[in-house]
């Protein structure tokens, strides 16, 4: 499956060089922001070559310690990505080179008609909550709430994914389902002997606007950098049930290992729940989220194999990010392209008396001072954040800039 999908843009490469004798209207351009645009057979077939840069600079701080400066490369994306109009075919590949394993977005679609898609391969999940299903280059701040970092790694999975879109006069629906390997990105493993491990996972996510979608080019963002000139909202809710997991956050496998009576591999399932509103109002925006992970199937579960020491009830959240989460987002964006925002997260583990608890009692407090130069495509961000965890605080300035090609 993977080479297929890496094949995709080869394909429509030489069908493209294919038809050199027939007169067709080809066309090339270059706008920041957007990237590298091909149109070819009158932008029948239609190509795009982008990406984008953030360095920064973060200085942090622990109590009784001494305070550490970093600079960096948050993140360096580069994408390819193109349609076929007449076919109902659309690809995408994205990489991050930031990371040691750069591979983000690898993946097929087919669009049976303007409002319903199917996609085949590697892509961020809609299954998180909704700050999770905005792209990287679209942060209302520095980075993601610790609602999504703590809860989800990169928010891509491998899988078949089906989402619509429909209008009951003026009210919004986005229906979307998925079924996933359950272990993340690039979950066949680097090689054939990296299987994956537990079952698959099942999931979706239900979207609705009681007062019409956003503006087109303000769907995607937190922030209302274009002035909603009417109360615009959605408001919706994501599950998932990964049968088998073995990845603190699900998107991983083989970081621990459980046994049954019978001394063979059994691994917890894993459940997730989001509820979310977004607002946006002439320049206001409004997030809210809430977030739930629980674990099942831990009856006669051992953490040997021999099957003589039985799985405790508080030892799971020592493997699984267990507990519940809010994150509470309120910013106001000037047209000129200044943005002041305010942000608060809250963590709560399952177990509040085990020490061992991947998930920590904690608070966070954010301030974040943006400047857009051209909307998402050129902009500095600065954040200041307080984060009170159980036995310690943090204090942590933040500043990056973006340059999206």
């Amino acid at each position: 499956m993977k080479k297929i999908i890496l094949y995709i843009p080869l394909i429509l490469v030489l069908k493209l060089s294919a038809q050199d004798n027939v007169s067709t209207a080809n066309e090339v351009k270059f706008e920041q922001g957007t990237g590298l645009n091909f149109g070819f057979d009158n932008n029948n077939y239609q190509f795009n070559i982008g990406g984008f840069v953030q360095p920064s600079y973060t200085y942090s701080k622990f109590e009784n310690e001494d305070g550490e400066n970093t600079m960096k490369v948050n993140r360096a994306y580069f994408s390819v990505g193109g349609k076929a109009l007449k076919e109902k075919v659309s690809f995408f590949i994205q990489t991050d080179f930031s990371l040691s394993n750069p591979l983000l977005d690898a993946w097929v679609a087919y669009h049976p008609t303007n409002n319903i898609n199917i996609t085949i391969g590697q892509k961020r999940t809609f299954l998180n909550d909704r700050e999770m299903t905005i792209n990287e280059d679209k942060f209302q701040f520095t980075d993601r709430s610790l609602l999504s970092t703590e809860l989800s790694g990169t928010g891509r999975e491998f899988g078949v994914f089906l989402d619509g879109k429909f209008s009951i006069g003026n009210f919004g629906i986005v229906p979307q389902v998925a079924v996933t390997s359950g272990d993340g990105r690039n979950s066949f493993g680097s090689d054939s002997r990296d299987a994956d491990m537990g079952g698959l996972k099942y999931g979706g996510r239900l979207d609705l606007y009681p007062l019409g979608f956003f503006t087109e080019g303000n769907q995607y963002t937190t922030a209302d950098l274009l002035h909603e000139e009417r109360l615009k909202m959605v408001i919706g809710g994501a599950a998932s049930y990964n049968d088998g997991a073995s990845n603190a956050v699900g998107e991983g496998h083989g970081d621990f290992v459980l046994y049954n009576e019978e001394q063979e591999l059994q691994y917890p399932d894993y459940r997730k729940m989001y509820a979310d509103i977004l607002l946006k109002y002439k320049g206001v925006s409004l997030l809210g989220e809430y977030a739930n992970t629980s674990a099942t199937g831990l009856e006669q579960t051992f953490i040997n194999q021999a099957g003589t020491v039985a799985l405790q009830p508080q030892q799971i959240s020592s493997m699984l990010a267990l507990g519940d989460a809010y994150n509470l987002q309120l910013g106001y964006a000037t047209l000129g392209g200044y943005s002041v925002d305010v942000r608060y997260t809250k963590l709560t583990p399952e177990f509040d008396s085990y020490e061992d608890s991947i998930l920590e009692d904690t608070k966070a407090y954010t301030l974040g001072l943006s400047k857009y130069f051209k909307g998402n495509s050129l902009k500095i961000q600065t954040a200041f954040s307080s984060i009170e965890y159980e036995t310690t605080k943090e204090i942590r300035a933040e500043l990056l800039f973006q340059i999206v090609f």
